[in-house]
């Protein structure tokens, strides 16, 4: 029987039931449950999911949602998928999500958890057929996805959340009712750390070519990415360090340890970034140019402007081993951060650090947090997963927290990071120069790009621009 078969194109009595409690939401219609009778299972109370990418991450999100029905599987990989296969053995299987959206009409809501570079064009043929769609973080590959993604979603009215789980626990919540009580006063500067990358960065690009193991489907892999031959060194998860397939450490960390300030400090779109970045040498005084690499090390400053009555307010980041220093309130023995990095805010009337998803918030000296009383709490708990916020978001309307229209400019805010980051490590050959030759390149270094969120654009230095929207290979689009 094919999958088709097992899942008829006619609608069923529960789809048109989740069709019209997402209706509901949106105050059009609301049928509460009562009135179907005591004891009665609605149908609405089953979401059928598909997943897009079920191999490491995408299928731990799945088992987050199984008290759902997951109805269909996608993945290029066999051999990664086997075990969700498995699990999941009554879903049908599919390797082209655009074959399994074209083909089985009774999904409901679509998971993706791809690498990033695959992210915005398998959520837009999700959203464009109506279904409600939850993304593993970063949202997209580049900043026009972002954005794209942002005005689809209120376009076709689907249920969205990105997969940055920090966003419904309790720890974001206190960081920023801290912050609003104004016990550290106004937050200017916000430094970021993280111990990624842990997958290689700042290597010369593959060469070769290798043969393809006969459970991937490497054009598919590739996707929207233009062609390259398939190299055991972008599988199965270095991906992150490779321009065309991933974001690097700020784009795989940063929609975690930047929820909490973006949170709480009402951010919305940068006005400009600067970065320097770990330099690469592949012989004496000779400067690789490893452009297809993300470096091994950052760091990146992004600039905020007023936001009401809040002051402008400049976000620091680190990775690749990179910390900001100690703070002189901090004593020499005191751990600084947690075990994968940590934030610290720096406000007029004092300082305050937690840990990613703005765990266990500490005031600076620590020993004030002996006497410190948090806030009463200001904003609502999430009691569910991150995942099954989006559940009940899709059955019964209540807000997810990490939807598209937070997400979205929360990723193009990550990524113009990585748009400075780039821009640092351009290489371009002084007229008569060629590598190998004393200083042979003129690249702009550590400028301060200043960038247009309302029309996704550097204004100063358009090269930069090239990064902001890329091109899709042929056959792909958003």
């Amino acid at each position: 029987m094919s999958a088709n078969d097992q899942h008829p194109r006619k609608e069923s009595g529960r789809r048109k039931f989740v069709k019209q409690t997402t209706l509901a939401a949106t105050g059009l219609m609301i049928v509460p449950r009562y009135v179907l009778g005591r004891g009665y299972t609605p149908p609405s109370d089953k979401v059928n999911i598909a997943g897009i990418g079920v191999g490491g991450r995408g299928a731990s999100v799945l088992r987050a949602l199984e008290s759902q029905n997951i109805v269909a599987l996608c993945d290029v990989d066999d051999r990664r998928a086997a075990d969700t296969y498995k699990r999941y053995d009554k879903a049908a299987r599919y390797k082209d999500f655009r074959e399994m959206l074209d083909k089985q009409k009774d999904i409901d809501a679509v998971t993706v958890a791809t690498p990033d570079h695959v992210h915005a064009v398998a959520a837009m043929a999700a959203m464009q057929l109506g279904k409600h769609v939850y993304v593993e973080k970063p949202l997209t590959h580049d900043i026009y996805e972002a954005r794209m993604l942002t005005e689809a979603a209120a376009k076709y009215k689907v249920v969205t959340q990105m997969g940055n789980q920090g966003s419904s626990m309790d720890g974001i919540r206190e960081t920023q009712e801290i912050i609003d009580a104004g016990i550290i006063g106004d937050v200017t500067k916000v430094h970021v750390w993280t111990n990624r990358p842990v997958w290689p960065q700042g290597v010369p690009t593959p060469t070769g070519k290798h043969e393809v193991p006969k459970e991937l489907d490497w054009d598919l892999w590739l996707g929207p990415a233009p062609y390259r031959d398939y190299n055991p060194n972008y599988l199965p998860f270095k991906w992150r360090g490779w321009w065309d397939f991933g974001t690097g450490a700020l784009g795989d960390m940063g929609c975690h340890f930047l929820d909490s300030p973006f949170k709480a400090l009402r951010l919305k779109y940068p006005v400009a970034a600067e970065a320097s970045a770990a330099q690469v040498w592949s012989g004496d005084f000779f400067e690789a140019d490893y452009k297809d690499s993300c470096p091994p090390a950052s760091k990146v400053h992004i600039y905020f402007p007023e936001r009401g009555e809040m002051p402008p307010v400049e976000i620091i980041w680190y990775d690749g081993g990179i910390q900001p220093a100690r703070p002189e309130e901090l004593g020499p023995n005191e751990p600084f951060g947690e075990w994968d990095g940590g934030i610290l805010f720096e406000g007029s009337k004092g300082k305050m650090m937690c840990g990613i998803f703005g765990s266990n918030p500490t005031l600076l000296p620590t020993k004030v947090n002996k006497y410190f009383q948090k806030p009463e709490p200001t904003l609502p708990r999430i009691k569910e997963s991150h995942q099954m916020n989006w559940i009940n978001g899709i059955l019964h309307g209540t807000p997810t927290t990490s939807s598209f229209d937070y997400a979205g400019p929360f990723t193009e805010m990550v990524l113009m990071g990585n748009l400075a980051v780039r821009c640092f490590n351009m290489k371009r050959l002084k007229p008569g120069k060629k590598p190998g030759d004393w200083a042979p390149y003129e690249y702009p270094g550590r400028i301060r790009l200043q960038w247009d969120g309302d029309n996704m654009k550097v204004t100063n230095f358009d090269p930069a621009n090239a990064w902001v929207k890329r091109e899709y290979r042929k056959g792909w689009s958003l």
